[in-house]
């Protein structure tokens, strides 16, 4: 059978999809989202298309095998990935919460270099809080470590690297060897060779660091790289700029949300953002998407939420009550809850080993067990 809608012609025995300026002229009524249907206003162009010109859209992308953009770029978190549908997807926006202390940061980075290491994407990690410096510092713990789990053998602890780059300096003096000599810090450095050029480190600003430039940034990444597939990380949202700030932080984070959405959808780039938690978040017993900072906009615009706690503090009693010395081993554990997942399955709670003196999680992980509080619960 031939299909012609508004002037095309898609036949499914040979899969092809062809305009057919004859069917209009036999009395057909004429397609109207074509060429002629746009609207150029100042805020941008809007330009309608009819489900048949995506397809051919669609169509074109597969025979000529660009299909990048359907195929998620995983986390290297093995059970998270699992349970997202194998990672993240273009035009994604996922957030991570958690209170102080969780590893919101060392979660994010660790994301941020696992897609950089596999090599399916370059990443930008955009941080107000620390220095591109810290955050190399960190990768060289956390590459130490990684390399070893779950035995540690040889990694190299978060405040040892700067002693060793201060003890680098002191020995050797300027025009000395390169840091790489140091042998305790070479062999991370060797591994981080290996796909530093796919990661991107850059420092936040209060006045540069905007939505409309992060979306320039993005812009020039195409240009600079072609097809090469990019995704953002932000630590974290509510430092993102409004220039000029509005009265109330409600009505930033609503801006600055729909702002990070927008740039995904448009722009073709998952998005992984980190959100703080409010006053009433830090004092409950456990976190939950509804304690996140700011806006309700956080929760309806974002694809994915995941919720950083502490094993120790939310776990119910009856699983420690008659085992006193099972609580002092849930202080090595943090729960990983999806609260939202539009492409797949939620209320999943997942549990990741903390090496946090390495700046990393083990990567592994494994569905939590053990029953969990909730706040209506707390006290059983």
């Amino acid at each position: 059978m031939v299909w012609r809608p508004g002037g095309r012609c898609y036949h499914p025995a040979v899969s092809t999809i062809e305009s057919t300026e004859s069917d209009v002229q036999a009395g057909e009524p004429a397609a109207v989202a074509r060429a002629d249907w746009r609207l150029d206003a100042d805020g941008g162009s809007m330009v309608p298309r009819s489900a048949l010109d995506v397809l051919v859209n669609l169509s074109d992308k597969v025979s000529g095998g660009r299909i990048g953009e359907y195929q998620p770029v995983p986390l290297g978190f093995t059970p998270l990935d699992k349970t997202m549908g194998s990672g993240l997807r273009t035009g994604e926006l996922l957030l991570i919460g958690g209170a102080q202390g969780t590893g919101k940061t060392t979660m994010a980075l660790q994301m941020a270099r696992n897609i950089a290491s596999g090599g399916q994407a370059n990443v930008l990690y955009l941080c107000f809080e620390h220095e591109e410096e810290y955050l190399l510092n960190r990768l060289i713990a956390m590459e130490s470590a990684l390399a070893h789990l779950p035995h540690k053998t040889g990694a190299i602890k978060i405040q040892d690297v700067r002693k060793e780059i201060l003890g680098s300096w002191a020995a050797e003096g300027a025009g000395g060897p390169q840091l790489a000599a140091n042998p305790r810090l070479r062999p991370s450095l060797d591994r981080i060779a290996r796909y530093g050029q796919n990661l991107f480190l850059l420092r936040g600003s209060q006045t540069a660091s905007t939505i409309d430039n992060i979306r320039t940034l993005v812009r020039q990444h195409r240009e600079l790289s072609g097809d090469r597939r990019l995704v953002v990380f932000v630590d974290y949202m509510q430092k993102v700029p409004q220039l000029p700030e509005p009265p109330t932080e409600t009505e930033k984070v609503t801006f600055i949300v729909n702002g990070l959405k927008d740039i995904a959808l448009s722009e073709g780039v998952p998005i992984v953002t980190i959100v703080a938690a409010d006053k009433e978040g830090l004092k409950a017993s456990r976190l939950r998407n509804f304690h996140l900072r700011g806006s309700s906009a956080i929760n309806y615009e974002a694809d994915i939420i995941l919720i950083l706690n502490e094993k120790y503090h939310i776990v119910a009693k009856v699983n420690i009550e008659f085992n006193p010395y099972q609580a002092q081993r849930f202080r090595d554990w943090v729960i990983l809850s999806v609260e939202k997942n539009r492409g797949g399955q939620d209320n999943v709670d997942l549990e990741f080993e903390k090496h946090f003196e390495f700046s990393c999680f083990d990567p592994n992980g494994r569905t939590v067990q053990e029953k969990l509080i909730e706040e209506r619960l707390y006290n059983d």
